[in-house]
């Protein structure tokens, strides 16, 4: 079950660094066509396909009832990476909404042990 554990972590760390490199291909760019030539949206992609590789192996272990709200995970390194690289403010109302989507996924799953 560690395996597991650490396939989801990864899983969802992959598509939140995904998701923190497109924005850096998109806000360094003045044009849309500009993008494409930004090494950081082949970063983003690959994060995005290294996800989702795992999101694969992972289902082959667990239901994807249970799968899917786990990427709820994903909120969490987001709200992190904002905060860490991108100099965002954290707000009350960032930290409950993240609260709120893992207590749902929590109760969505809660039937499996971990």
């Amino acid at each position: 079950m560690l395996k597991i554990v650490f396939l989801i972590v990864t899983m969802t760390l992959s598509g939140s660094l995904g998701a923190y490199f497109f924005k850096k291909a998109s806000s360094s760019a003045d044009r849309l066509i500009n993008v494409i030539f930004k090494p950081a949206l082949y970063a983003g992609c690959s994060f995005y396909v290294l996800g989702a590789i795992l999101n694969i192996i992972v289902l082959k272990d667990l239901p994807y009832t249970v799968v899917l709200p786990l990427t709820a995970i994903t909120y969490i390194w987001t709200l992190i990476i904002s905060y860490r690289i991108l100099d965002e403010k954290i707000t009350r109302r960032k930290i409950i909404g993240v609260i709120l989507i893992l207590v749902g996924s929590f109760l969505l799953c809660a039937k499996i042990p971990l």
